[in-house]
């Protein structure tokens, strides 16, 4: 049974997400303008509450907006502000800027913790039906951007601990088939705390 339901997950993984508007970085660009206080100027974020985006695929960024937009499944006042505005091209366009940028580097890491984090990342948990977490986001945390699966690596810990919380509690319902709240139900504080760490120390 356990090794059905990795199956399972893992086959979403290779699902791709319904066609949207193509993005046009050049004009991305001057919509991305009132994101850089948070973000930074080329969504490299200083600050580890703030998501890094540079590199992020156009995909992903361009879905994370409608949702906030739609203040459904995952809510956020601060976006909820920034993307009340947007139509499907600006959030198109912010994704495909976003996309084409270079993340700086990996973020600060608790050494202490890059072991269990690397174990529960690369090889999942067969006993309680955990897969990998590189099945969908990559070996180096790079993600598969043509299927709507982000970016992590180099993510800061504080931000990425955030969302598993958030999938596990169910404050966040965003995810395709409820596959990060399938495979976080049951993550103690200790593990999720070891992955942010080590998805932090990743990059490409």
């Amino acid at each position: 049974m356990t090794k059905i339901i990795v199956a399972s997950l893992l086959l979403m993984c290779a699902w791709t997400v319904a066609a949207q508007a193509a993005g046009d970085p050049e004009a991305g660009k001057t919509k991305a303008a009132a994101c850089a206080g948070c973000h930074g100027a080329d969504g490299n974020s200083m600050v580890p509450t703030f998501p890094k985006l540079a590199g992020q695929g156009e995909k992903y960024t361009a879905k994370q907006l409608a949702d906030f937009k739609a203040n459904q499944d995952r809510k956020n006042e601060l976006m909820l502000g920034m993307s009340a505005g947007l139509s499907e091209q600006d959030m198109a366009d912010l994704g495909a800027f976003y996309a084409r940028q270079k993340l700086a580097g990996p973020a600060p890491a608790d050494e202490s913790k890059l072991e269990l984090g690397r174990q529960i990342y690369k090889g999942g948990d067969l006993a309680k039906g955990r897969p990998a977490c590189q099945a969908c986001h990559g070996p180096e945390g790079a993600g598969i951007a043509g299927s709507g699966y982000p970016q992590v690596g180099g993510q800061y810990a504080d931000y990425t601990l955030a969302q598993l919380k958030a999938f596990r509690e169910g404050t966040r319902m965003n995810d395709d088939k409820m596959l990060m709240r399938s495979i976080v139900k049951d993550m103690t504080d200790e593990e999720m705390e070891a992955v942010a760490n080590y998805i932090a120390s990743l990059h490409y």
